[in-house]
């Protein structure tokens, strides 16, 4: 598929771009540890040039906090297409301010900032409104443009599809347009708080807002990973009476019920979720979101034609949805989805009168003031879905244990030698290999 899509992409063109996705190393030749992708499941820590001021714009970080992510899985099993063998992954993290361009006026160096996972002009109609992840001048991705009709915001560490970016599961990253893509957090902010307005908080404080989640709302979450989790929290602050959450990882099913409140449905026990939702909510529920993922199909049908690539995406999660749902009811997409899908149940959703939302990925430019707020005041705590910390030295070793949900793992910190110790109440430091036996085969 990567061969494929990236021939394809060669005979397409670039689309014009205020920023580029290559960076000029140090002169002196100095390097840096980096996870960098190789193929399916191949990802290794490499050493790799640490990045200089490359464009006016650019502000260089020492990386102080990264982290794996959900979405991450998809690059590991090869699903995003564009991978090139070398790509530096990684769209979570923030650090110190090392480097600053000519233009930057609004950060100074040594200033703690977070990144937000897109990278935004700040200039484009989309950038005026917040709207950062739909800016138009910052992805080249020609593929994109003609999948698509129109292309996302570029991406750190997320292919060639999003950009080409190297990402920031490594030591050093450049921030191109440092000036709109990086929020300072105040020292009163610790980095296990801070770390997750990259990317998780925003993403799932968005899935609720926009499929519009209201006071006395029944909502139903398929996908108890950290975006679930948060997203099922953010529900409840916005009045909703009850919150299912669909899973079927035991430590995730049981993470939601104690330290979220939630009801539950593990679908591994209620193989038909439509019925067991039915039972438990009559008249359907309110709002269903999904926060899952594409490349796990239940079915066999679905398992055969992903592995014959007749669809690169799986319609199970929201076909559930759109049927558990009442009538006029709305579900929200906030799970990636790639590519195309068979077997989508499109009559009830036209019958039934449902409002299927594409949440799109979450602009977190329009958020991250206000959850910075969030957490400065106390109404907020990040730190509750923080279950592990690892040094980057134990990047791969983390990939593996997270795709096969280890040790009750849900959001990792991954520090580097730039991170401060771990704050009052987060996990300290760990070995993958000493997580334990507890084990979820996919």
């Amino acid at each position: 598929m990567q061969a494929v899509s990236n021939k394809l992409a060669e005979r397409l063109s670039d689309a014009p771009t205020t920023v580029s996705a290559e960076y000029k190393p140090r002169a002196d030749g100095s390097t840096m540890k980096a996870l960098a992708w190789f193929g399916a499941r191949d990802v290794r820590l490499v050493d790799a040039p640490i990045p200089y001021i490359t464009e006016p714009d650019d502000i260089i970080l020492k990386v102080t906090g990264t982290t794996i992510c959900g979405s991450d899985l998809h690059l590991y099993h090869g699903e995003i297409i564009q991978l090139q063998q070398g790509d530096i992954l990684g769209h979570e993290f923030m650090g110190i301010v090392d480097r600053v361009g000519p233009n930057i006026q609004n950060i100074k160096i040594g200033d703690r900032v977070v990144a937000s996972f897109q990278i935004a002009c700040g200039e484009c109609s989309y950038c005026k409104q917040k709207l950062s992840s739909m800016c138009d001048r910052t992805n080249t991705s020609g593929l994109q443009n003609v999948m698509y009709g129109h292309r996302d915001a570029g991406f750190f560490g997320y292919s060639h599809f999003t950009g080409g970016f190297p990402g920031g599961q490594a030591e050093y990253v450049r921030v191109p347009k440092g000036n709109v893509n990086l929020l300072p957090i105040p020292d009163s902010v610790s980095d296990e708080k801070a770390l997750f307005l990259s990317d998780i908080l925003p993403t799932s404080y968005h899935a609720v807002v926009d499929t519009g989640v209201k006071q006395g709302d029944v909502v139903g979450i398929w996908g108890l990973g950290p975006i679930g989790q948060c997203a099922a929290r953010f529900a409840l602050m916005k009045g909703a009476t009850r919150v299912i959450g669909i899973d079927s990882v035991p430590s995730r099913l049981l993470f939601a019920t104690e330290r979220s409140g939630i009801e539950t449905i593990d679908f591994s026990e209620h193989t038909d979720v439509v019925k067991r939702l039915q039972e438990l909510v009559p008249g359907g529920l309110d709002v269903a979101i999904d926060c899952g993922t594409f490349h796990q199909p239940k079915m066999l049908l679905h398992k055969v034609e992903k592995a014959l690539m007749l669809e690169t995406d799986v319609s199970e999660i929201v076909n559930e949805m759109i049927r558990s749902t009442k009538k006029m009811g709305s579900c929200g997409l906030i799970a990636a989805y790639a590519g195309y899908t068979n077997h989508f149940n499109i009559g009830a959703l036209m019958e039934k009168g449902i409002r299927l939302i594409g949440n799109g990925q979450a602009p977190v430019h329009k958020y991250w003031h206000e959850l910075l707020a969030m957490i400065g005041a106390g109404k907020l705590d990040p730190t509750f879905v923080v279950t592990h910390r690892v040094s980057i030295d134990e990047f791969p070793e983390l990939y593996e244990s997270f795709d096969k949900r280890v040790g009750g793992v849900e959001k990792v910190f991954v520090e580097t030698k730039f991170s401060s110790p771990p704050s009052a109440g987060a996990p300290r430091l760990s070995r993958v290999a000493d997580w334990g036996s507890e084990l979820y085969i996919v």
